[in-house]
């Protein structure tokens, strides 16, 4: 075997974002929300296929997002529930600003912002007047503003 041959037994895969995806989805591997930041890693599909991704740098993958794997096919990436917490507040914007003082991932929609089970967050946000309430969800937080996704340029 040629130094840049990979074994026939390991199933290689790339990322692509889902507005590329043009297929039906047979495969499928749930994954938390650290486990969607990644370069390189050995992994299995929900239904026991063993692959390895092996990125070019760092990414950070989204739900439906897929890998794709050597032979063609591909693989769905679906965000995994995870304990998370609603946060429910007349001054919603004031919450933000206070969840991203201390960087922390956080979603935001309409009406809650979500942030991962944090206890001693809870405890600013419970002295803060904010409604919490814990629940186990996938969680998929905004990304960082000096990128897309999860980045690390930004320096204090």
């Amino acid at each position: 075997m040629a130094d840049n041959e990979r074994p026939s037994a390991v199933l290689y895969a790339n990322h692509i974002r889902q507005d590329a995806i043009h297929h039906d989805f047979d495969l499928r591997v749930t994954l938390d929300f650290e486990a969607r930041f990644l370069r390189r890693k050995r992994m299995v599909t929900d239904c026991g296929i063993a692959f390895t991704v092996d990125l070019a740098e760092t990414v950070s993958l989204n739900s439906n997002d897929a890998f794709v794997l050597e032979d063609g096919r591909q693989i769905i990436i679906k965000a995994a529930a995870e304990p998370i917490i609603e946060i429910r507040h007349p001054a919603l914007a004031k919450i933000a600003w206070h969840i991203g003082n201390r960087h922390t991932p956080c979603e935001i929609s309409e009406d809650c912002l979500i942030i991962r089970q944090d206890h001693v967050l809870e405890d600013l946000l419970i002295r803060l007047g904010a409604t919490l309430k814990n629940a186990e969800a996938p969680f998929n937080p905004e990304g960082g503003a000096y990128g897309v996704g999860r980045t690390h340029s930004h320096e204090h």
